[in-house]
């Protein structure tokens, strides 16, 4: 068991930190040096040595955390690691421990949840004594991974409770706004969350989470078993359970629309201020022999496990061959691979004592199959008159259903989540829309309009281990006053004929009529390659092209590229 006490910082307590996130690859010998500035500098740099003028001169030591390293984020995690680093302390084993009545306080998640936030996780610190300085430590942390892993807590919301001034066991479920009315923390009053959505509309901090929830027809709350309101997450928490410098007992919940996140931040809150551990810690196996080989240095088995234990993964030689047992405390989220084990022995050796050697093997680089292809493809379709367009890969669902006359089910389309826009609702399954929007954007340009496109469409394939695929297209229009289809049709003889497939049924390609709602009836075709279809052209159906808010016939062809690699 690790007990975090502020006695053991003292070495540190005159340092003045603050910290900033670095992109997770930014992870190098040089992310956690830190950088001497003041005040003073940081105005100065800022706004100009005529507002610097008054500021404090009082050193700052400015350090960048990488982006995965949560347990960084605090003064005690980051003390904590210097320390186990410089050997000064052995790195902190941490277990989940029963309360002495032998009772666990229990959270109830209802079913009603699953419309608005659907996760949550609690743990409970117990005999906490808070000063001043771990009090705002301890709030401070909170608010650096609502910014951070919890999305501005659109992912995960933290809320953190005085367990003795409530009673569980804890009920989390969602209700309309209208049926809920509690004391926020703070306030002097009860309002209702409808009240609350109005109040909190003009803060300056509260108001940037409204959005979360306001358009949801229930809102989440948890209550005690005496019906107390602990929080309405992730807006605001009640004012009865608030905790302060006198509370000993500490109640930590976490609602969530990403359970793994969920516990990842309620892992860094518990361990970095009790040590005590919602999960036990795991374990991973690993040689020797492979760091050595990834990083490029020769040292013991005895030696790495030393490396790998200053890094606060206590490691130890398992006896059997040159295998290295390490146990991952759960402050470290970021370890889900023995490369991930690896690189914290390359940190804990150093980088800059890692000798420079020349590669034992010489490779030579080649382009990517696919990319060469299309890159000879583009240069040839542009010799042939055609221009070339570069559209976005996502779009709206309309785009690739409503206005082709197909139905969105039909599409095998990727959906996203949460768009932003109903320009971005999907991710394109094929390009044709795109080329027309490019046509409508730029009907002012002189007829004829040959425009081609060859990029990358998603479509959805279960036989993958993401669930989908990309599929690399080519695609081609023609726009002007008459539909054009024999320019298409060309250039289609045109792309077999660069492609080196000869016209003919069998081993070459033909095409066949076919039936389809984007293209005018009868004037459709499939195309036919090696006894497989890889496509389609023909002359866009009417409809289609009013859709699309154009006023002139068109032809169009789109085919699969990737079978003649």
């Amino acid at each position: 068991m690790f007990s975090t006490t502020f006695e053991e910082y003292t070495e540190y307590s005159n340092l003045n930190l603050f910290f900033t996130m670095l992109p997770v690859i930014a992870r190098d010998h040089s992310a956690l040096t830190p950088k001497q500035t003041s005040e003073k500098e940081i105005i100065s740099r800022e706004q100009g040595d005529s507002k610097a003028s008054g500021a404090s001169e009082v050193i700052l030591y400015k350090i960048d955390v990488p982006a995965n390293r949560y347990d960084l984020l605090c003064l005690e995690g980051l003390v904590r690691g210097l320390q186990v680093f410089r050997n000064k302390i052995e790195a902190p084993r941490y277990r989940r421990v029963s309360p002495a009545s032998g009772e666990l306080q229990r959270l109830v998640i209802t079913k009603e949840t699953e419309a608005v936030r659907p996760h949550a996780v609690a743990a409970v610190l117990r005999n906490i004594t808070f000063t001043q300085d771990r009090y705002d430590s301890f709030i401070e942390l909170q608010e650096k991974l609502h910014q951070n892993i919890c999305r501005k807590r659109s992912l995960v919301a933290i809320g953190t409770h005085d367990l003795d001034t409530i009673s569980g066991p804890f009920t989390y479920t969602a209700k309309p706004p209208g049926d809920i009315c509690f004391k926020p923390l703070n306030q002097t009053k009860e309002y209702t969350a409808t009240q609350l959505m109005s109040l909190y509309k003009t803060d300056s901090h509260l108001r940037h989470y409204l959005h979360i929830i306001e358009d949801k027809p229930v809102y989440p709350i948890i209550y005690d078993s005496n019906g107390i309101v602990l929080s309405m997450p992730p807006i605001i928490n009640g004012d009865h359970s608030k905790i302060s410098l006198k509370t000993k007992n500490v109640f930590i919940e976490c609602t969530a629309t990403d359970l793994t996140k969920a516990k990842i931040v309620l892992d860094m809150m518990v361990t970095m201020f009790s040590g005590y551990c919602s999960q036990p810690f795991t374990k991973e196996q690993l040689s020797s022999d492979f760091i050595n080989r990834k990083v490029g240095i020769s040292e013991s088995t005895d030696r790495i496990a030393q490396l790998l234990t200053r890094m606060c993964l206590r490691s130890q030689p398992t006896g059997a061959c040159d295998n290295i047992e390490v146990e991952i405390p759960p402050t470290r989220p970021d370890v889900i691979h023995a490369c991930d084990i690896m690189e914290d022995a390359a940190m804990a050796y150093g980088f800059n004592n890692i000798t420079r050697t020349t590669p034992r093997a010489y490779t030579i680089a080649n382009q990517f199959p696919l990319n060469k292809l299309t890159e000879l493809l583009r240069q040839d379709l542009a010799a042939a008159g055609f221009t070339e367009a570069l559209n976005f890969a996502l779009c709206s669902q309309e785009d690739i259903a409503d206005k082709l006359g197909k139905k969105i089910s039909e599409t095998r389309a990727v959906h996203i989540s949460n768009p932003k826009t109903a320009e971005f609702q999907v991710a394109r399954t094929t390009l044709l829309p795109g080329l027309l929007k490019t046509v409508a954007a730029n009907r002012k340009m002189p007829l004829p309009m040959k425009l081609f496109e060859i990029s990358d469409v998603v479509l959805k394939d279960e036989t993958k281990d993401v669930g989908v695929r990309n599929s690399r297209r080519l695609c081609a229009i023609y726009y002007n006053k008459s539909p054009g289809f024999e320019v298409i049709h060309g250039l289609l003889d045109r792309t077999m004929q660069l492609l080196e497939v000869k016209p003919g049924q069998g081993d070459g390609y033909h095409i066949q009529a076919s039936d389809d709602c984007t293209f005018f009836p009868g004037r459709c075709a499939e195309i036919i390659v090696h006894g497989k279809s890889v496509g389609r052209l023909g002359v866009l159906h009417p409809d289609v092209i009013n859709r699309f808010e154009l006023t002139m016939p068109c032809s169009a062809l789109e085919i699969d590229i990737e079978p003649f690699l």
